[in-house]
């Protein structure tokens, strides 16, 4: 039999490689910007069209590559950064495999054009599907610009599995975000099919991550700064505050290049314990300095994994860190009463002879069964005094039921007819629950979440026949958003628009709302924090429980939307409650999928009262 095992061509080899390396635009997008990075560039420009799959583009003012570095970058394995075994361990630049513009240049139709500072011409390389297919010397500004075009051209397969441009955008966005957050020295921009997205001049930390976020987060930054022998810490923590409801605000850095860590963010997430919700996320962007030798940062294709000699002590410094900052700058109550300035206006400065101590008269011969109705109260208090006039027929009054006509209605249970009046009375307890009595006990419904299951089906029923309707506001609210934000609320402004939102572009990374669904009801509507709700919804909806944009969007509102617990009802409102919910799909369920209404039989409250 002949030998079967030989080598792969090298175009083959390469696409491999590239299956690993560049996922998707994204993936391109952050070797390119690491590259100009550790070219010692502080310009760099990013040009996208249709979402990286006609073009990306990177121009950069770094150091250049002579004719011969030009060709070579494009061989696998070949790298500036890495000579030896050793240096693995020595590592301070972004790349070091070598293998990111052989993968890139596998899969795609590539142009660059390059000249070192101090060449007076440059050279213009073009290859497709790893072939070269012209090198030439070319006039061009010192620095290197590479055009990628066609992404996935040769590898159908793989084009196919790219999702929307909306959605290819946002990942783009995130990973051009973590690379502007690493290095606020450098100036950035990106422009999306002609549309600028971001320009970033060159500042410091706090800067970069108002720029990048809005101006509103100015105020919401609290400083973290520690040095020990073990790392140096930097960087910024959100007020509580601020949490959100998804994670997409959270950066780890270490020695400036991005990670992913659950270990690390479960100490900054400890050192928030109880000043947070369980299902809220505090915002920080932090920064670790250590010893390359005392970490591996070659476990995981994509460099965003490391592997530390001492994550214990790592942990202790930025838990501690964190809890320091957040004491430091009074974000969290305090129990030292000596400091707390929040009472002193409520106390009237008296000199101590005005003080008049209370005093409290009380009638020994007070009797309160008595019927007498000259018989006086049994407690005044100075300086005015309440009469109280008891009578013993009277008292077992409060605990009596009045007697309404009955009548039988059927049950969303089966077997179990309803008792209730013709004017449907129900009860509210503390303002929370919705209370009925049935012909087997009573049933309690939670009117948060009978009403968030109301709106979730009247929302559904809105985005598929696209009839929202919606009540115009007085005074049109402009909101700006991130640009990731601003993107995805741009994808989805259709279906919002369904909704009953009347809401437009208005610039850059800006709407206005100048209507909102008639069914979130007229009265202290934010417009503002309602949409933003909206959009921060749907993140966790689709992060958390993978559901489809329309389940998503419609989930969203109507949890951001409902009446909350602590809510005071009328009669009317209850009876509305109750009467739409019954009407609903699935009236037994939040949108949660927990337990809207709950029975509690006679036997069950009998045995309570230990009579069973």
């Amino acid at each position: 039999m002949t030998d079967i095992i030989h080598l792969l061509p090298d175009a083959v080899a390469n696409q491999i490689a590239a299956g690993e390396v560049v996922q998707r635009p994204a993936s391109a997008v952050k070797e390119l910007l690491e590259n100009s990075i550790d070219a010692g560039a502080d310009k760099i420009q990013l040009v996208i069209k249709d979402a990286g799959k006609a073009l990306i583009q990177i121009i950069d003012n770094g150091c250049g590559m002579s004719v011969t570095d030009a060709r070579m970058c494009f061989e696998r394995h070949a790298t500036s950064k890495v000579k030896k075994a050793e240096d693995l361990f020595a590592i301070r630049t972004m790349g070091f495999r070598g293998e990111a513009m052989a993968s890139i240049a596998a899969i795609s139709q590539v142009e660059m054009k390059t000249r070192r500072h101090e060449d007076e011409i440059g050279s213009c390389i073009t290859i497709e599907g790893a072939q070269v297919t012209s090198q030439e010397p070319v006039a061009t500004t010192a620095g290197t610009q590479i055009a990628i075009k066609n992404l996935f051209f040769n590898t159908p397969a793989r084009r196919n599995f790219l999702k929307s441009n909306p959605v290819e955008m946002r990942h783009i966005i995130d990973e051009f975000t973590r690379i502007a957050l690493a290095h606020p020295t450098v100036f950035f921009s990106l422009h999306h099919d002609g549309t600028e997205i971001f320009n970033l001049p060159k500042g410091n930390l706090k800067q970069r991550i108002v720029h990048i976020f809005g101006n509103n987060y100015n105020e919401r930054l609290v400083p973290v700064e520690e040095e020990t022998t073990i790392i140096n810490l930097k960087g910024y923590i959100g007020k509580p505050a601020f949490a959100k409801k998804t994670r997409g605000e959270q950066f780890f850095f270490v020695n400036n290049r991005f990670i992913k860590d659950p270990y690390l963010n479960h100490a900054v997430s400890s050192a928030f314990d109880d000043l947070l919700p369980d299902d809220s996320y505090p915002l920080y962007v932090l920064f670790i300095e250590i010893d390359p030798a005392k970490i591996d940062v070659n476990v995981h294709p994509t460099k965003t994994e490391i592997k530390y000699l001492d994550e214990k002590s790592i942990y202790a410094i930025l838990k501690s860190a964190v809890k320091r900052s957040i004491g430091r700058y009074n974000i969290s109550p305090t129990l030292d009463f000596d400091q707390e300035t929040g009472f002193s206006n409520m106390i009237t400065q008296k000199a101590v002879e005005d003080i008049v101590p209370p005093s409290i008269n009380f009638n020994p011969d007070f009797n309160p069964f008595a019927s007498d109705s000259s018989s006086t109260s049994g407690y005044s208090t100075s300086p005015r005094n309440y009469e109280a006039k008891p009578s013993a027929k009277n008292w077992g009054s409060l605990y009596e039921i009045t007697e309404q006509p009955i009548v039988e209605q059927t049950s969303f249970y089966a077997d179990e007819p309803i008792l209730e009046t013709k004017q449907k009375q129900y009860m509210q307890l503390h303002n929370r629950y919705i209370v009925s009595q049935i012909k087997s006990g009573m049933m309690v419904i939670d009117q948060q979440m009978a009403h968030e299951r109301i709106l979730y089906e009247r929302f559904l029923v809105h985005l598929d026949d696209r009839k929202g309707a919606s009540q115009q506001s007085l005074f049109p609210q402009t909101i700006t958003l991130n640009a990731n934000d601003f993107e995805l609320a741009k994808s989805l402004l259709d279906d919002i628009k369904s909704l009953g939102f009347d809401v437009r572009e208005f610039g850059k990374n800006t709407l206005v709302v100048e209507g909102v669904p008639v069914d979130l009801g007229s009265s202290n509507i934010n417009e503002t924090l309602i949409f933003e709700q909206l959009i921060e919804g749907f993140k966790n909806s689709q992060q958390e429980l993978k559901l489809s944009k329309r389940d998503s969007l419609a989930r969203s509102l109507a949890k951001n939307s409902a009446i909350k617990a602590g809510t005071a009802l009328g009669q009317e409102e209850m009876n509305t409650l109750i009467d739409e919910l019954f009407a609903c799909k699935t009236p037994n369920f939040s949108v949660s999928g927990k337990p809207i209404i709950q029975t509690i039989t006679l036997a069950e409250l009998d045995k309570k009262f230990e009579k069973a």
